[in-house]
């Protein structure tokens, strides 16, 4: 690989090994889809829209399964009330993935932590091995829809995701600022580099309605999903609103009683229909 690589294989005439990077998962898993989300900055709730996803998967009778690979900030488990540590495979082939009331398969560091709120203080190239080891060592077994949970922005952990992991696409999510807008762009440019597609945009946060009169009300501002799509021409959107409901459930670990089916549409894009 030059030591000029910008990482993006479409337009490279190298015959180098930055197109064999991607590495093979544990021969006792089977997963048919790898989905991404990502964001370009935090805060704007891509775990969340992870989760859900992983719920609409697994209420369509399929098998969905979460990595985590917000290394130094989890909070998949929280979010579907999974704790405790990771058990070995009976046959000490690697750790088994931990299951959700309804059979969510996840793996994250905050299972490994002895308390959750123990800082992990990593440096790069420690947390992109570990990215690398869930891919490789946890027994995840048969998998119709893995969705990797990834960090905020364009650094070490997508970079190794989109090299490393079969990907299928992304999902990209965003909220209704503009200063979040503009940098959405940076996430979706990353993944054309990469050859990774993306296939929708959440918008979430995106309006509050009121429980008495069903108003909508744009707290943060205008929604202005349909122009920063149209933009990066993603074909697939999807809005999210502020549900205190939804919010609670996730604090409690009860995100899958949520009623709603608010990323129905997306599912089926994840599912690649």
């Amino acid at each position: 690989m030059s030591q000029s690589c910008d990482h993006n294989c479409s337009s490279c005439k190298d015959k180098c090994e930055e197109k064999s990077f991607q590495i093979a998962g544990n021969e006792k898993s089977t997963v048919k889809r790898v989905i991404g989300v990502v964001s370009g900055k935090g805060g704007v709730g891509k775990s969340l829209v992870t989760s859900l996803l992983a719920c609409a998967v697994q209420k369509k009778g399929l098998s969905a399964a979460v990595l985590d690979a917000d290394i130094t900030g989890p909070s998949i488990p929280r979010m579907f009330g999974v704790s405790g540590s990771p058990e070995m495979d009976l046959d000490g082939d690697g750790l088994l993935p931990k299951e959700s009331k309804y059979g969510v398969r996840i793996m994250s560091t905050s299972l490994l932590l002895e308390n959750e709120d123990d800082p992990v203080v990593f440096r790069g190239p420690v947390i992109a091995n570990t990215v690398k080891q869930f891919w490789t060592d946890i027994v995840w077994g048969q998998v119709d829809v893995m969705l990797v949970d990834m960090p905020p922005g364009t650094g070490d952990v997508p970079l190794t995701v989109f090299q490393s992991l079969p990907v299928d696409g992304i999902i990209v999510v965003t909220s209704p600022q503009e200063l979040v807008g503009r940098i959405v762009g940076k996430a979706v440019k990353m993944a054309k580099m990469m050859n990774i597609p993306v296939l929708g945009l959440v918008e979430n946060m995106s309006y509050f309605q009121c429980p008495d009169c069903g108003a909508r009300h744009e707290i943060f501002g205008a929604s202005r999903l349909d122009e920063i799509a149209a933009r990066y021409e993603i074909g697939r959107t999807a809005r999210l609103p502020m549900d205190p409901q939804l919010a609670a459930l996730c604090d409690k670990g009860g995100i899958e009683e949520y009623q709603g089916l608010p990323l129905e549409e997306l599912a089926q894009v994840v599912l690649g229909k």
